[in-house]
């Protein structure tokens, strides 16, 4: 049939009409599993792998491990199998999973808001020492990790730790992780509201329960009430930020739908404000709209940015409220901008009560559990019970009196903790890296603890607050997009043509004050051993061009790529 102004189709090409096979969502009707991932979770619940540990895997060994257990389930349980060593960057992405696991464990220990006893800090030195090497890596989420773990000593280990209120309970896998929370709720001075309650609440319902044990994939939580913004809630998917509404008084900001990896996203107002008691009802709103209408049918799409960026704010506040709160929230401010650039607590800060904390920092997070043991000794020894990890791989000691500060602070210094470090090592962090992680290409934490002692030695006057994220991959678990200069480890090749490890730059990325993802210099690569150099080099031209008080996120913005080359 010739096409005419009437059968335009008529000589169109037939287009093949594919059945449309949805993203996986549950509240759609795609029950059906999609993936390996949740073919594993249909079969089993990952909390069930927990009996099989204490009574098969533990007393068989490695070898006896079912190999969905292995690389899934025994997640729910805070377990991945670590990199077998010697293995280089560049077998990451051609090796099978048999082939890089090792038959040891990383090992994470979750710490809700960050909050330790020194006794719980003790036993988690004891069994780093006795059970991991004397690893036990502080975490950007305020966790502890351990490497090195058979799984033969798994059972014993989280004896000790259930007997002093700790535990493993879904500290990896798809499921609920670590809450974060504001390392000094409810002793700051200028602290907006204490989120403890809605915490404690959350944790309560949400974690252990099978109800929420099957999600599409992680889901992060951040509650604080501190004005300095100190949870990145900007990069959970889900957050609550002490805000104070004009008619109701303290309560939170509800935020929804942040996350990095290799797709970043800021989260999004939902522009509602939540009293403090009906935190752990909207939190468990949230979650089940995930649960619910989550991506489940490719991975990298199963996370709750995705259907938030896909939805919009205006759509999922009325699911949330039509469909699982059943009533309307209330409308509410946005938080005020903090008034300091670093939100990490380092340093020696008056309580509302009178005494003191500290806050001090390792280097890239990275401690041993001789090291841990030593600090709970000191804070006790100071009059502290009470000890905190925060969102940015520091600790902090609470409740110290004022004639005990000084020699709190000298005590830290001869551990090599710091309570008043460089720029350098206050502001740099550094994932796990190829020394243990499966995904990495390149070192992280060694490399980062090598940068901040050759800036200390390059720019000992330098004074401006900055964030340096050091990442063994495109994963951005040390928050790579939203540093100053964040750094995502890639093999690149030397000046002589041979492929090393290596970074790509990303510059001017920011969290709090204008949150947003840095910018990558075209063609920008830097190998690890070109890194001090580079760093130097683009600090001292921000140096000499920058404005008065500008930031240097504000100066990377303006600045000509040859500047930051």
């Amino acid at each position: 049939m010739a096409a005419t102004p009437q059968n335009p189709a008529a000589s169109a090409p037939r287009r093949k009409v594919s059945r449309h096979r949805g993203e996986g969502q549950w509240a759609a009707g795609h029950f059906t599993p999609l993936n390996g991932n949740e073919q594993f979770k249909k079969d089993d619940d990952g909390l069930n792998v927990r009996t099989r540990i204490e009574t098969i895997y533990s007393k068989r060994g490695f070898d006896s491990i079912d190999p969905n257990d292995l690389r899934g389930r025994m997640r729910w349980w805070g377990l991945y199998t670590q990199r077998r060593p010697g293995i280089d960057g560049g077998k990451t992405a051609i090796l099978e999973p048999e082939e890089l696991d090792d038959s040891y464990f990383m090992l994470r220990v979750r710490i809700d808001g960050g909050r330790l006893t020194t006794r719980q800090l003790k036993v988690i030195g004891e069994i780093s020492q006795e059970f991991a090497r004397g690893t036990a890596d502080i975490t950007d989420r305020q966790n502890i990790q351990y490497h090195w773990i058979r799984i033969e000593d798994v059972p014993e280990i989280w004896n000790r730790l259930e007997a002093v209120g700790l535990s493993t309970t879904e500290a990896c896998g798809d499921t609920p992780r670590v809450i974060l929370g504001s390392p000094v709720a409810g002793i700051a001075e200028d602290e907006i509201i204490d989120g403890t309650p809605a915490i404690e609440e959350i944790h309560r319902r949400i974690i252990g329960n099978k109800d929420f044990s099957n999600l599409p994939r992680k889901f992060k939580t951040a509650v604080s009430g501190s004005p300095l913004l100190d949870v990145a809630h900007e990069i959970n998917d889900v957050a609550f930020v002490g805000v104070v509404h004009p008619e109701h008084g303290p309560g939170f900001d509800l935020w929804v739908g942040g996350g990095l990896s290799t797709n970043p996203k800021i989260g999004q107002r939902l522009g509602a404000w939540v009293p403090l008691d009906e935190v752990p009802d909207v939190h468990e709103g949230v979650l089940s709209v995930f649960r619910d209408y989550g991506y489940r049918r490719l991975r990298t799409r199963a996370r709750l940015k995705f259907l938030v960026a896909d939805w919009g704010v205006e759509k999922f506040r009325q699911v949330l409220e039509d469909e699982y709160l059943k009533r309307k929230l209330t409308d509410g401010p946005a938080p005020a901008q903090p008034v300091e650039r670093w939100r990490d607590h380092v340093g020696v800060h008056r309580q509302r009560d009178g005494r003191f904390y500290v806050g001090f920092a390792p280097r890239v997070g990275r401690v041993d559990g001789a090291t841990l043991a030593k600090i709970a000794d000191l804070a006790e020894a100071h009059g502290s019970g009470r000890v905190r990890t925060t969102a940015e791989q520091k600790m902090i000691v609470l409740d110290v009196a004022e004639e005990q500060v000084d020699s709190l602070v000298e005590g830290l210094e001869s551990l090599d903790l710091t309570a008043h470090p460089s720029p350098f090592r206050r502001g740099t962090m550094a994932c796990t890296g190829i020394e243990y992680c499966k995904l990495a290409i390149v070192e992280t934490k060694v490399r980062g603890a090598a940068l901040i002692e050759e800036l200390e030695r390059r720019l000992p006057d330098f004074d401006e607050p900055l964030t340096i994220n050091v990442n063994g991959c495109p994963n951005a678990c040390a928050r790579i997009q939203v540093a100053d200069i964040g750094l995502k480890g890639q093999l690149v090749l030397d000046g002589a043509g041979n492929q090393v490890e290596g970074f790509q730059v990303h510059l001017g990325g920011a969290l709090g004050l204008e949150a947003g993802f840095g910018r990558k210099v075209r063609g920008l690569k830097v190998t690890s051993e070109e890194l001090p150099a580079y760093v130097e080099r683009v600090l001292r031209r921000f140096l000499a061009e920058r404005e008065d008080g500008e930031r240097f996120a504000a100066w990377t913005a303006r600045a000509g790529e040859e500047a930051l080359s």
